[in-house]
């Protein structure tokens, strides 16, 4: 029994639930922290609620400490190079934990 509670804290301690731009509440799963040119990001998987779909997109947002306090805050990320560098360095991290795929279109 104690085994099986381990287990449950374990899976919750890597759940995080932020607030989107409506100020709804929304579960994500931390698969890591990344390092990239000086700064810290976060990726992010969200919980899929039963009857949703799930598409397996990632979140990545970058980690910002909040002046005189011991919090961290998490913010978008506008530019698409460092998404893509960050999600790439994830990418080889992961690579035989997680089924990649390409979801760019080709014109």
């Amino acid at each position: 029994m104690d085994e099986e509670m381990n287990d449950f804290d374990e899976d919750m301690s890597n759940m995080i639930i932020l607030n989107d731009e409506e100020g709804n509440e929304v579960q994500f799963e931390f698969l890591d922290l990344i390092e990239y040119d000086g700064e810290e990001y976060v990726v992010l998987l969200p919980v899929i609620e039963d009857g949703e779909e799930d598409d397996g997109e990632v979140v990545i947002l970058k980690v910002e400490d909040i002046d005189n306090e011991e919090e961290e805050s998490y913010v978008s990320v506008d530019d698409e190079e460092v998404l893509m560098a960050v999600f790439e360095i994830f990418k080889d991290k992961f690579k035989d934990e997680f089924n990649f795929t390409d979801t760019e279109e080709e014109e």
